[in-house]
C-alpha cells in the first residue's frame, strides 16, 4: 500500500514539473510557436548536413504574423554559407514567430566538390543580384510587402548594394549588420599593399588570381572601388531603411572595428562590450553570441525591446555561454 502511495505521489510530482517546465524541445508551444533548440556555439554546424538550411528557416509555406509581418532574410559572411553561419540566430528568430529565410550566395562555379558550398566569393555586385532574386522569391511566397535583413560581415555590406543601387530600398524595411565594415578593413595592411600594387602595376600578376578564387576579397579593403562607391552620394545609408549595426571590440578581421560604425543620424550603432564587458566574442563568434541575439531581436521589434542580459562569452564561442 505504501509503495503504491509513493508511486502515485511520484507520478503527480512528475506531472507538475512537466507543466511548469513547458513544452519539451521540438514540441509545439501553447501559442503554436516553434520550439527549436538554440545552440550558442559555432560547433553546432559540425553536425548539420552540408548545404542544409539552418533550423527554422526556408519554410516556403510560412505566413508572417501581424506581430512580425516582415520575413527575415539571413545573409552569411565571406567563406561561410547558410548552414555554418546561422545555426544560432535562425532558430532564435523562428522561435519568436518570424518567417526566416536563408541562402548561400556567391559560390565559385569552378570550386571542386567539398568547396562548392563556400559562399561570398564572387563580386559583391553579382552577389547582390543573387540576393535580389532570392528576396523576390521570399516576398512572392509570403505575400509580404518588405523583408528585414540580418547579415554578418560581408552579409552586412553586400546587401546594401542591393538596397542602394538595385532598388532594394523598396523591399527592405530594416537591416541589421553584425561586424560590418563600411570603411573597409586594414587587415595586415593589405589595403596599402593592394593600393601600391595597383599604382605600380603589380596587380597584373595577382589580380587574376583574386578574380578566379575570391573576387570579393579585394572589395573589402579600405579605399577599394567598392567601398568608395558604397560611401558615395552622402554615405551608405538609404532613406526609408532602418539600420542597426552591431560591432565587437575584439574583431580581428575588421581593422579597426570602428569601420563598422555607420555615420548616419538615423542609424543605431551598438558596440557589444559597451553594455557587456564579459562578452569577448570576436568576428565569427558574434554569430553564436546570446548578447548579439538579444540585440537583433530588439532591433527587429523595437516596440517590444527587452533589457539585454550580459553573459560571459568565450572569444570563439566554442562552448555555450556561462549565465551569471
Amino acid at each position: 500500500m505504501e509503495v503504491r502511495r509513493r508511486a502515485v505521489i511520484g507520478a503527480a510530482a512528475i506531472a507538475v514539473v512537466a507543466l511548469l517546465a513547458g513544452p519539451t524541445v521540438g514540441s509545439a508551444a501553447a501559442d503554436d510557436k516553434p520550439d527549436y533548440p538554440v545552440p550558442y556555439t559555432l560547433g553546432a554546424a559540425a553536425t548539420a548536413p552540408p548545404g542544409s538550411a539552418p533550423p527554422g528557416s526556408n519554410d516556403w509555406d510560412c505566413e508572417p504574423s501581424d506581430e512580425h509581418p516582415n520575413p527575415v532574410v539571413l545573409v552569411h559572411g565571406l567563406g561561410a554559407n547558410m548552414t555554418v553561419n546561422w545555426q544560432t540566430m535562425s532558430p532564435l528568430l523562428a522561435n519568436e514567430g518570424y518567417c526566416v529565410f536563408a541562402l548561400t550566395y556567391g559560390r565559385n562555379p569552378l570550386a571542386p566538390p567539398g568547396l562548392d558550398q563556400v559562399g561570398g566569393l564572387t563580386r559583391m555586385e553579382d552577389s547582390a543580384e543573387e540576393l535580389a532574386r532570392f528576396i523576390d522569391r521570399v516576398l512572392e511566397a509570403t505575400d509580404a510587402d518588405k523583408v528585414d535583413i540580418v547579415g554578418h560581415s560581408e552579409g552586412s555590406l553586400m546587401p546594401n548594394y542591393y538596397v542602394k543601387f538595385l532598388g532594394g530600398d523598396e523591399h527592405v524595411d530594416h537591416t541589421v549588420g553584425m561586424t560590418p565594415l563600411w570603411d573597409g578593413t586594414q587587415l595586415l595592411a593589405l589595403d596599402r599593399v593592394d593600393r601600391l600594387g595597383r599604382q605600380f602595376g603589380f596587380d597584373a600578376g595577382y589580380g587574376p588570381l583574386f578574380a578566379a578564387t575570391c573576387a570579393s576579397c579585394r572589395q573589402f579593403l579600405r579605399g577599394s572601388e567598392f567601398i568608395e562607391m558604397m560611401n558615395s552620394d552622402g554615405g551608405p545609408a538609404v532613406d526609408g531603411v532602418d539600420y542597426t549595426m552591431i560591432l565587437t571590440r575584439y574583431d580581428e578581421l575588421v581593422i579597426p572595428y570602428t569601420s563598422g560604425l555607420l555615420d548616419d543620424d538615423d542609424a543605431t550603432n551598438i558596440v557589444i562590450q559597451d553594455g557587456c564587458e564579459t562578452d569577448l566574442a570576436e568576428h565569427g563568434a558574434v554569430a553564436a553570441d546570446p548578447v548579439t541575439g538579444q540585440h537583433i531581436l530588439n532591433a527587429l521589434d523595437p516596440d517590444n525591446a527587452k533589457p539585454v542580459t550580459c553573459y560571459v562569452v568565450s572569444p570563439v564561442a566554442a562552448v555555450p555561454p556561462y549565465q551569471p
